[in-house]
């Protein structure tokens, strides 16, 4: 005779399918690589977007392929992890207000970093950062209950990155070497943001 089974796909006894497939699905991530988890989850736009955002943190950090590729692997695992959580029901109905509140502020730093490109003189550090750092500390509230110590620091190496005021100042500065990358970054982040991605 089989287990009688609840709508939550646990059984009598205690055994829970979702969980265990939720935890699978994180432990495979862990095992892929961001190229290949990559070409499975994000679409073209985005992918040249980050691989953009990638040879941006290459040229900041004097070349150092090891910088670049840890800023953008825990870019990719942390977006992933997010999205399997959403996928399979993991977030409270608060939570999922807390995503809301974050995916709004995230879509306003994103057209402010256009914005900032886009106008000369517009440039507010300050102000960037402090939304930056806002958008960070809704991420880690969010996840903080689902994913380990581990997931929360890549979110803070990520954020910790792009708080830099020093990148900032070199990719706003009108004569600054990453001028040119910025702008092709921000050609996808229009793209994103008209077709509602971001």
């Amino acid at each position: 005779m089989f287990e009688e089974e609840d709508n939550s796909g646990k059984m009598s006894d205690g055994y829970n399918t979702k969980n265990i497939a939720l935890r699978v699905q994180k432990k495979l991530l862990g095992k892929m690589s961001s190229k290949k988890i990559a070409k499975m989850f994000i679409d073209d736009t985005s992918a040249r977007l980050l691989d953009n955002v990638y040879r941006l943190a290459k040229e900041y950090s004097n070349n150092n392929k090891k910088i670049a590729e840890k800023v953008m692997k825990d870019i990719i695992k942390t977006v992933i992890k997010v999205g399997i959580l959403y996928h399979n029901e993991q977030f409270t109905s608060d939570e999922i207000s807390l995503a809301d509140k974050f995916k709004r502020k995230f879509h306003t730093v994103c057209m402010t970093v256009v914005s900032f490109y886009e106008v000369d003189f517009s440039y507010d550090r300050n102000f960037l950062i402090t939304a930056l750092n806002e958008c960070r500390a809704m991420l880690k509230e969010l996840v903080q209950p689902h994913l380990t110590e581990k997931s929360l620091g890549r979110i803070d190496n990520v954020f910790n990155f792009f708080t830099d005021q020093e990148l900032l100042e070199a990719l706003f500065r009108s004569d600054g070497d990453h001028r040119a990358r910025l702008g092709v970054i921000v050609e996808d982040l229009n793209k994103l943001l008209d077709s509602d991605v971001l």
